[in-house]
């Protein structure tokens, strides 16, 4: 598996079609948006589930951890059963984030990846796409980061998607 983590806006998606072309295997892509979008409608703006603050905060419940983590050990049996997986993930809660993927992958090998971009360019970027909260960007971009060890991490700053990509396929050979 290779699990990429960034703010929103911060290019992993881009970096994720990339990696597909490049490497040599199919790796399917799955990500926490992906997973948002097939909550079913009580799931957002509930206490239960996901919202989202004025300010592009994002609040999730239990109901939604729940979710998520059956969502996670589904993602790892598909990984155990041999497919290989790209994983596009907001870490939100930074280090228990990742301890939570950790958990779940129960010693299957995972290569870390770290998808940095300075607030302003994520802001701008969120501007361009207008299908996201106006801040969560700029909420996000250091906030995903905190306290989380990675294998390789890449900017989008100034280095393209496929730039990226072929950095981290580099470390999987």
């Amino acid at each position: 598996m290779i699990i990429l983590n960034g703010g929103s806006s911060s290019g992993k998606t881009g970096i994720v079609r990339c990696l597909q072309a490049v490497l040599p295997d199919p790796w399917p892509a799955l990500g926490c948006d992906s997973f948002v979008d097939v909550l079913p409608a009580t799931m957002r703006g509930s206490q239960e589930g996901i919202g989202f603050t004025a300010d592009g905060g994002v609040d999730v419940g239990p109901g939604f951890l729940a979710l998520e983590a059956a969502w996670r050990q589904g993602v790892v049996a598909m990984a155990r059963a041999g497919a290989r997986i790209v994983v596009d993930d907001v870490f939100l809660g930074g280090a228990r984030s990742r301890q939570r993927w950790h958990e779940a992958l129960d010693g299957l090998p995972a290569l870390w990846v770290g998808v940095r971009c300075a607030r302003s360019a994520a802001a701008d970027r969120e501007i361009a796409r207008g299908d996201r909260v106006p801040g969560m960007a700029a909420a996000q971009a250091d906030l995903v980061h905190q306290g989380v060890r990675y294998d390789l991490e890449v900017d989008t700053t100034h280095t393209g998607p496929m730039a990226c990509a072929r950095a981290i396929a580099a470390r999987l050979r």
